[in-house]
Order: C-alpha cells, then structure tokens, then sequence
C-alpha cells in the first residue's frame, strides 16, 4: 500500500487561491473593490472606474438582485452607476461645439 496517494492530508487542494468560490470572502472583497473604484472614479478616469464599480458590485451580489445583498455590494453598484452616468454627461459636455479648444 503506497501512504500519501490520493488519501489523507489535503480533502479539497484547490479550494481557496485558484478558483473563485460562489460564498465566503470573495464576495466582501469584491465590493470593497468596487467601493474602492466607484470613489476613486468621482476624481479620476470616472468613465473607466465607473464600469469597473459596476461589474464588481454585481459580481459581489452574485448576479442577482433577489437575495439579501451585502452593503458594500449594492453601494459599489449605485455609485459605479452614478460615476459612469456623470462621465458620460461630462464627455458628451465636452464634445458639444462651442465648449472645446476651437
């Protein structure tokens, strides 16, 4: 009988680090994440960050909207919403005649 093959000391090897599980921390860290970006997008590359707060806040509340969702999951979604909402009003302000370099 050979010790240590397939038996004994690791029961689930690939359960934290490389994969992505559905529960448990990846969630909160996802919406810190999107908080993170949604803030940081009010002051820089809001068109970028925006998107970004968005993906991560949906992600964070498992893609659904049926369940309790986590605080910083719903408020990673609605400011992602609003970032991108006031970039794309900026942008479309900027490209307007009148309001550029010539």
């Amino acid at each position: 009988m050979m010790a240590g093959f397939g038996q004994g000391t690791r029961r689930h090897p690939r359960s934290r680090g490389r994969t992505w599980s559905r529960t448990g921390p990846d969630r909160a860290t996802l919406g810190i994440i999107g908080v993170i970006c949604a803030v940081a997008g009010f002051f820089v590359l809001g068109i970028i960050l925006g998107p970004v707060a968005i993906v991560c806040g949906w992600l964070a509340m498992g893609r659904t909207w049926s369940r309790s969702r986590p605080v910083t999951a719903l408020v990673a979604f609605v400011l992602g919403a609003i970032d991108t909402l006031l970039a794309v009003i900026w942008l479309a302000g900027a490209a307007s005649p009148g309001n550029g370099m010539f």
